[in-house]
Parts: C-alpha cells; structure tokens; sequence
C-alpha cells in the first residue's frame, strides 16, 4: 500500500464531462474519467484513486435500472477492504435523487461522496476540479463514515436525503433546507459541524420498480384527471406533490382513491420544497382527508425523493406499511 488513502472514483458524466461545441451549439460530454483526474492539481497526494469509467451519459437521461447499475458498481468497489470510500462524478441535473436513491441501499460504513459541475471545461470558471477535489477528500476522511451517502459541491458536504438543486445556473445550487448541510470542505480540510443522524434504509434485494411510479402535481385548479391517466396507463406507484402541508383539489384525491382502491399506493409530498406533510386542515381534499383515504405520508422528502423511495420500495417488494414507514422521517434512536 502506498499508505494515502484509496479511493474509487465512478464517472458516469454530466457537465464536468462536457466542452461546448461550436458546431452543435452547445456543451456535450467529450471527457473521460482519466481526463478529468489529470486535470486536478495535486490529487495524487491526496489519495490514490481507482477510476471507474462507466459512462458520459447526462444525468437527466438516467433510468431506475441505470441507478441501480452504478450501485452495483459502487458495491463492487467497496470490496475491496482497504477503500476508504467512493466518489461518484455524475450531472447535477437528478443528482439529488440519485443520491438519495444510493444512500436507501447503502449499508457499509464507508462514506459514498457525490459530486458534479456546474460549469464545463471549455468555461473558465471550470469548478469541476475543486469539486472533485474535495469529493475525493471526503471520502477520504474518516469523519464522513457511517454518514451514508452524501453530495460534496461548492465546499458544502449535504446529507443525500434533504439535498436539493435550488438554482438551475449557480455555482453553488444545492441546499439542505429542512437540516442543513452536515459540514464544509475549505483549506484542505474537511469540517463536519453535526453527525448525520437516522437514515432511511431499503434492506435486501432491490430492483426496478415493477412499472411507472408516476408524479402528479397539485396546482391551481388541478382536478383528478393526471392520476386517472396514470391509473388507466398502467402506474404502479402515484406521488402526488401537494400544495402546503399535504392538501389539494378534492377531486384529486378522488381519483388517488380509485387508485389506492386499485392496490396502486398513493403518497403525498409537499411541493414546497421544505417542511413536513401531516394531517393539518379539515377541508376536503386537505390533509386529514388524505391520510384518512389511506394515502402515505413522505415526511419532509421532496416530491421527486419520494418517487424514488416509493419507486425503489416497490422494487424491493415492500408491502403498504413498508413503504409507508420507508417514506415516513426516521425517528431519533
């Protein structure tokens, strides 16, 4: 052993991959993983880096079985003992719900460290090299293990369950709004300021979701008709980002009936993008209606988190109540 820490670097793709190209007129994925390692400046004394180049796919192209694939070649890395940890360099476009989606199947102790660009390289404030230089720190670090899965961007270490992109351009795009980032990367050191705390966790075997888990947003004047259709064209799992607290149209949850009469599960989440859903307002089609109707409650996941633990649940096989108490916030121990 050299005696740095180890560290697998994954590359799957994403703006940090990408150059623009004047003839397409736009940024397309042009990098390798062993390109994008040659140009951080002094990662070598850092760590020594295994890289896993799987892909330049764009993050908004990823499927359940894409996810669950670079998952197995997360676990493939983590075999080896003397990792301290792995890095996963995707787009930032779903990188809050793939987080999300490896940090409910993650089970060892060792840090997994999301990270991406805002920028590509053709531009000059190219952030993927900082980015991935602290990633690779992190997971270097014996502070970050037993936090799960996390996403390192800007200098920021977020918990993958309550990250979220806030800003479609900006250098520094993901917040934590319900907990707060769990510490920070500055001066070559990692700086954690709380432990992680309780996770949400899919124990066993986990595969694609068995169909469509569909995302029906409430707004003004939304009726029953989005779940109607996702029920007619075969959904297997519907959640519904609800105005507030939990509360919406009350055909909507007329429809949510039907379909939870059906056997299809139904969950709410708030659209808001922070703050839990519960039983708050009386008023037909508002919160209290909605748990009475059966429908499952995603604490204070966002609607698109919740899609993916209820899509990932199904794909484990879980029954209502475990899927309801996957969605629900995990209690202190």
């Amino acid at each position: 052993m050299s005696g740095r820490p180890r560290v697998a670097v994954v590359f799957t793709g994403g703006t940090i991959s990408m150059t623009v190209d004047p003839v397409v007129g736009g940024a397309v994925p042009t990098l390798a993983g062993a390109d994008l390692i040659a140009r951080v400046h002094g990662l070598d004394a850092l760590a020594e880096v295994v890289v896993i180049d799987r892909a330049r796919t764009p993050a908004s192209h990823f499927s359940f079985a894409d996810v669950l694939a670079i998952r197995a070649a997360i676990d493939v890395a983590l075999a080896d003992p003397d990792l301290a940890g792995v890095v996963v360099v995707q787009g930032t476009d779903t990188l809050d719900e793939t987080a999300f989606a490896w940090d409910l199947l993650h089970g060892d102790p060792r840090p997994v460290v999301v990270t991406g660009a805002m920028r590509t390289a053709s531009d000059a404030d190219w952030d993927g090299p900082a980015n991935l230089r602290d990633a690779v720190m992190a997971a270097a670090d014996p502070a970050l293990r037993d936090s799960g899965v996390v996403v390192v961007m800007a200098g920021v270490v977020h918990p993958a369950d309550d990250v979220a992109k806030c800003h479609a351009t900006a250098l520094d795009p993901f917040r934590s709004p319900n907990t707060g980032p769990l510490g920070t990367v500055r001066d070559g050191r990692v700086m954690m300021v709380r432990p992680r705390g309780p996770r949400r966790r899919i124990d066993g075997p986990c595969g694609p979701p068995p169909g469509p888990v569909d995302l029906v947003t409430a707004a003004l004047d939304t009726d029953g008709r989005p779940i109607d259709l996702a029920l007619a064209t075969g959904a297997r799992g519907i959640v519904v980002a609800a105005t507030g607290a939990g509360n919406t149209h009350p055909d909507l949850l007329r429809a949510a009936v039907e379909a939870m009469a059906a056997g299809i599960p139904v969950a709410v989440a708030s659209r808001t993008g922070s703050g839990r859903v519960g039983p708050i307002y009386g008023f037909p089609g508002g919160g209290v209606a909605w748990v009475r109707a059966g429908a499952i409650l995603a604490g204070t996941l966002t609607p698109v988190k919740a899609r993916v633990a209820l899509a990932l649940g199904l794909g484990a096989g879980l029954d209502r109540n475990g899927l309801a108490a996957l969605l629900a916030d995990p209690s202190p121990p």
